[in-house]
């Protein structure tokens, strides 16, 4: 059992709180066929970033106002597809653990995509909510949890990050924070800790100290 001392809990989405892999891979990949691009390589590229900078990636000559408006698209055919999305193992009772504790959900999807997949895997959304129309920078940029960070009034390394991807384990050291990776793929990206699931994580307040201990087994 390892202990961390935390006042506020960041938490991604994709891959954290929601599978949705099979719908994102599905999307993506019927996205880059026709660009001959290698399967691998896109569905490498594209977990944890918000669309356009994963096209980016992917089609280094376009012009980015065509990944801006196929991202648009992109996005509304997400929101629209939640076949196969549920909740991660350990999320709901997590999220019900952190109401009433400082935490907010950092996540490079929009706001209607979150509510979709949130919703729909039957999770309680935070309030406090950093999505893709807050920030200027995607993931693995730091800007999304640094800004989830002022919003709550917390400093930075009083923050526990819980991401799945490497662009936003990434962006969760970048910002300074410890990060708890999830899930079989997060340790290829050095997290600080790591749990297999949500459900090796209990959340426990610290009365008169404004925080509490985040246990992982």
């Amino acid at each position: 059992m390892t202990s961390i001392t935390a006042h506020a809990a960041l938490l991604d989405m994709d891959g954290t709180l929601v599978d949705s892999t099979a719908v994102v891979e599905r999307l993506w990949w019927e996205w880059a066929a026709p660009h001959g691009l290698d399967r691998d390589t896109v569905l490498e590229t594209v977990h944890g970033r918000q669309g356009h900078q994963s096209m980016a990636i992917l089609l280094p000559e376009r012009d980015h106002a065509v990944n801006l408006e196929e991202n648009v698209q992109m996005l509304a055919r997400e929101s629209e597809d939640v076949d196969g999305v549920v909740a991660i193992p350990g999320a709901a009772q997590l999220l019900q653990s952190l109401e009433h504790l400082p935490h907010a959900i950092v996540t490079s999807a929009d706001v209607a995509l979150m509510t979709a997949r949130m919703s729909f895997a039957g999770l309680n959304i935070p309030a406090q909510r950093i999505t893709a129309e807050s920030v200027s920078k995607s993931k693995p940029d730091p800007e999304g949890f640094l800004l989830a960070a002022s919003v709550l009034g917390i400093a930075p390394a009083d923050c526990v990050v819980f991401e799945d991807s490497g662009a936003g384990i990434q962006a969760g050291l970048a910002a300074g924070m410890t990060v708890i990776g999830v899930g079989a793929h997060a340790p290829r990206f050095s997290p600080t800790h790591h749990v297999d699931d949500l459900t090796h994580v209990t959340i426990t307040p610290t009365p008169g100290t404004g925080g509490f201990e985040i246990q992982i087994s």
